[in-house]
């Protein structure tokens, strides 16, 4: 009598969760607010890398170019920049990439928040619920069609919200030093390759300028490069951050959700089997 007993109230206790997270407390609010929140730090993330990406593609083509009587003297130093700007290329894909993540998690919001939804995944609970009650087992399409219906109405807005607590205890300090370092970084190289010569200048005024500012010009371009392996640095971190809160952490909470769900459906027998 002992265990019908404790079955049913276990049972009752099923279906006082279903109703509670599909009716009465519905998590899909807060999650909604959540991933907007990480669609925007991707946007703004993808802004200041094109921006970035702009920037040093300007310097990169920067030429000196000086043609005394049609002898050619003519060097671009700003090529020693095409590493970085590959790699913020690279940077600014993925952030586009985050940022279709976030916006695929909201579209999955709305299904499972859905009204039909929770319909569907009340009929479903009742009817496995009752199956349970009266023959203590239920048939194995009945669990799978549960299981799977309860990861589409509770994973995304579980793991949504789990992911921003660990991004705000963890991540957040970390993502606002890279972003503001990436931020910064235009104005850097805008300073550092802003003159450039004049296009209505003849050649030996342009000589009589650019040449005593070789060394300058120099040392500038080696100064980008010095700041380039900060930027990389701060690039590769906010990778990582995004990597996480878009791939890894959803992946790894669709994972328990799994595991959670499979295992308060699973039938008490199969626990049995193994003793």
């Amino acid at each position: 009598m002992k265990a019908p007993t404790l079955q049913r109230a276990y049972l009752l206790l099923i279906a006082a969760l279903v109703l509670i997270g599909c009716w009465i407390a519905p998590v899909d609010a807060p999650a909604r607010e959540q991933v907007n929140n990480g669609l925007k730090r991707a946007l703004t993330t993808f802004a200041a890398a094109r921006a970035l990406g702009a920037v040093v593609s300007v310097a990169q083509g920067t030429q000196v170019d000086a043609t005394p009587g049609g002898v050619g003297v003519s060097f671009a130093p700003g090529q020693a920049l095409k590493p970085l700007n590959e790699l913020i290329e690279q940077f600014a894909a993925i952030m586009l990439a985050a940022s279709v993540s976030f916006g695929i998690q909201l579209v999955l919001l709305n299904i499972g928040a859905h009204h039909l939804m929770s319909y569907l995944v009340c009929a479903v609970a009742l009817a496995w619920i009752v199956v349970r009650w009266r023959h203590g087992r239920s048939p194995r399409w009945l669990q799978s069609a549960l299981i799977g219906l309860l990861l589409v109405r509770f994973a995304v807005p579980l793991s949504a919200v789990a992911n921003e607590g660990i991004y705000r205890v963890f991540m957040a300090n970390e993502y606002q030093t890279a972003l503001s370092g990436i931020e910064k970084s235009p104005t850097a190289v805008v300073d550092a390759t802003q003159e450039a010569p004049i296009a209505q200048e003849g050649w030996k005024d342009r000589i009589e300028r650019w040449l005593p500012k070789l060394p300058n010009l120099k040392a500038t371009y080696e100064q980008i490069l010095k700041s380039a392996s900060d930027w990389a640095e701060r690039i590769v971190k906010l990778i990582a951050l995004f990597v996480l809160q878009t791939i890894v952490l959803p992946l790894a909470f669709l994972f328990l959700a799994w595991r959670l769900a499979r295992a308060a459906i699973r039938e008490p027998v199969a626990r049995n089997a193994f003793a």
